[in-house]
């Protein structure tokens, strides 16, 4: 279940990482966060009404905050940095953020087995070669690296915090509306300090129409992100967290076919030869 649960959630967030760096492309990165997770607490609240999830409040709920707070600069950071640079290489830098989970994991005393230590390098060591060009040709700038090692290590955090958020499934929708609403409040105040500054939300020339144009994309990258934060979570809880965060960080792999199948970003032998490494580390993980 750890397996297939962390794998989805690599599917998720590598769709919302391509679609969210599209979006930037038209739109302010701060606008499509906010627009986004929008979407994201209406769906959430719905599903909370629905269960009766309230009930589950709690204590723990404050590790959902501290994710809501986090969230929204990570995913700032990297919506800018995918905008900035190719998304092939971007999206497999953000997946470093894999050593916070990974490091909590081992503090709390999980010890896994060596064909799982064997499957998290050879994932590891595949993750960063999906980034090849950043070693040669098609150098991405200093801020889009800075950028994303920002949003690596606030996924990092995130992916440490959700999972501690909730016990049971529908306390995780409880959590997860928490930490939608934060990122909402946190990104909303954001976004209307840009705007008394000046700054406007939407680009110039750029009318509401356009902005409601987009809404179903920006509808899917949120309801995407929240999904996947549901599916790490539950990967995290049913098994070591250690095999759920590196399986969970396959998501570059996703965002780069996706870039290469959608907008013809090439794949350098060093990107394939990673996107092959990361699948064999998740064979052993899974093996495991």
């Amino acid at each position: 279940m750890t397996a297939l649960f962390a794998l989805a959630t690599a599917l998720l967030w590598g769709l919302a990482d391509f679609g969210g760096g599209l979006l930037t492309r038209r739109l302010p990165a701060l606008t499509v966060v906010v627009v986004s997770q929008v979407a994201a607490v209406l769906v959430l609240g719905s599903v909370v009404l629905a269960t009766g999830a309230w009930h589950e409040a709690g204590p723990q709920l404050w590790f959902a905050v501290a994710a809501g707070l986090v969230g929204p600069a990570a995913m700032l950071s990297f919506y800018k940095a995918l905008a900035l640079g190719p998304m092939g290489v971007v999206s497999p830098l953000g997946s470093v953020g894999v050593v916070v989970p990974v490091g909590v994991g081992l503090a709390l005393g999980e010890r896994p087995g060596a064909g799982q230590f064997a499957g998290i390098a050879v994932a590891v060591t595949g993750i960063i070669l999906a980034g090849g060009p950043e070693l040669r040709g098609a150098p991405v700038q200093r801020q889009a690296v800075l950028l994303t090692l920002v949003a690596a290590f606030g996924f990092g955090a995130v992916m440490a915090l959700i999972s501690q958020a909730s016990t049971t499934v529908t306390g995780l929708f409880l959590a997860l509306l928490v930490q939608r609403v934060t990122n909402v409040a946190v990104g909303g105040a954001a976004l209307w300090a840009r705007t008394r500054r000046g700054v406007p939300a939407l680009p110039e020339g750029t009318g509401p129409r356009v902005l409601w144009g987009l809404l179903p994309a920006l509808a899917f990258v949120g309801l995407a992100d929240v999904a996947a934060n549901g599916t790490y979570s539950i990967a995290a809880q049913n098994g070591p967290v250690t095999v759920a965060a590196v399986l969970s960080s396959l998501y570059p792999v996703v965002t780069a076919l996706a870039a290469f199948a959608v907008l013809k970003e090439r794949l350098r032998g060093v990107q394939a030869a990673g996107a092959g490494l990361a699948l064999a580390g998740t064979v052993l993980l899974a093996a495991g």
